[in-house]
């Protein structure tokens, strides 16, 4: 069986990872801008490219973990996660968010693991 890799920008590691019928994705606000609601925007259409790339697709999530550097942010993440993610509770992913210390400006980091579609 062969895997399938979206490459990432950053050296030694890709955003995502296809294997068999499973997708691996992680992905951050490239630009840091300057809101948790941007940045929490900006990383969620990039995990839909790279799941697009990969064969799935938002719908097809089965888990997500989501990295804050502030937790005080949960709240105005939740809100854009909630709108993008829809209505349609048949496809809510099992989810849980972390405190993490991130690298610069960044304020949020999501790892998915999906279906292939």
């Amino acid at each position: 069986m062969d895997i399938f890799r979206s490459p990432g920008t950053a050296p030694g590691r890709n955003q995502g990872t296809a294997f068999g019928q499973f997708v691996w994705a992680v992905a951050t606000d490239r630009t840091s801008s300057a809101t948790i609601e941007e940045q929490t925007r900006k990383t969620l259409t990039e995990l839909d490219r790279v799941l697009a790339d990969l064969g799935s697709n938002r719908t097809r999530i089965l888990s997500a973990t989501i990295y804050l550097a502030r937790m005080s942010d949960k709240p105005q993440m939740d809100a854009v996660w909630v709108d993008w993610i829809g209505a349609d509770k048949s496809h809510w992913p099992q989810r849980a968010c972390v405190g993490a210390v991130l690298e610069g400006k960044t304020l949020v980091e999501i790892v998915l693991v999906a279906a292939k579609a």
